[in-house]
């Protein structure tokens, strides 16, 4: 069975441990790229992400785009949301049913 992770500043993360999910916190763009590696070739299935440590993050998470498994989901931080998750969200739906979900006349 997958288990289910999310990682970044620990101030965005922390209130998931209640939730049963594994955290993983980071501060450097470096730990992030290493924690992600990890979590994505152990028996995570789904690793939550904060924004903006995906923005940092954009490289490494492409890598994954095309595996079944992790699936690797934007989430806002205590700092804001930058819309990066919808947009990820919208694009994956789009593919999947080959129209834009949000279009609106």
């Amino acid at each position: 069975m997958y288990k289910i992770a999310v990682m970044g500043d620990y101030d965005s993360i922390y209130g998931f441990a209640t939730l049963g999910l594994s955290i993983v916190p980071v501060s450097t763009p470096e730990e992030a790229k290493e924690k992600l590696h990890q979590l994505a070739g152990g028996q995570y299935g789904i690793i939550y992400i904060t924004e903006a440590v995906a923005a940092e993050l954009t490289r490494e998470i492409e890598k994954y785009q095309e595996q079944i498994t992790p699936s690797i989901i934007l989430i806002p931080g205590v700092s804001g949301n930058t819309g990066a998750g919808v947009q990820g969200v919208k694009a994956t739906v789009e593919q999947a049913v080959g129209s834009d979900i949000l279009f609106s006349n």
